[in-house]
């Protein structure tokens, strides 16, 4: 058991055309799909991440319900971990850990600032996709 921390897209399908699939039909068996969600990034017990989440997208609500989340927002989390990485002595302002059961260790180590590099990469490769452009963005937790 521990943090588990999603990033998910989903697209609504309305027609047939709208999405180009390459799916057996066989699967399918004329069952129509009707969404797509994708795992965009996914963080396992990086309770810093999670607690920005916690206090700018759920309103302080800790409760492992899915969260809609606005491009600008994603913006607003990378230049945060940008400038924590620049200098490792706002951590403790801009990004501070989580204690939590289940939720990892609260130490600003190399792991707290490799769970930042990794977000940012991934948010870069988002940033750099259509992917924000075809998908609304959700952001979970569970442990």
């Amino acid at each position: 058991m521990g943090l588990d921390m999603f990033l998910n897209g989903e697209k609504h399908i309305c027609s047939d055309d709208e999405v180009e699939i390459i799916v057996k039909p066989d699967i399918l068996n004329g069952y129509r799909i009707k969404r797509i969600v994708i795992e965009l990034l996914y963080w396992r017990k990086s309770n810093q991440i999670h607690q920005w989440f916690v206090k700018n997208i759920q309103k302080g609500k800790d409760d492992c319900k899915e969260y809609y989340v606005e491009k600008e927002q994603l913006q607003k989390l990378y230049e945060t971990i940008c400038s924590v990485l620049l200098n490792h002595t706002k951590a403790k302002t801009l990004l501070p850990s989580q204690d939590g059961f289940f939720f990892g260790g609260p130490e600003y180590d190399e792991y707290y600032f490799q769970d930042l590099e990794e977000t940012k990469t991934g948010l870069e490769k988002l940033f750099n996709s259509d992917i924000l452009k075809n998908f609304s963005v959700y952001y979970h937790s569970s442990w």
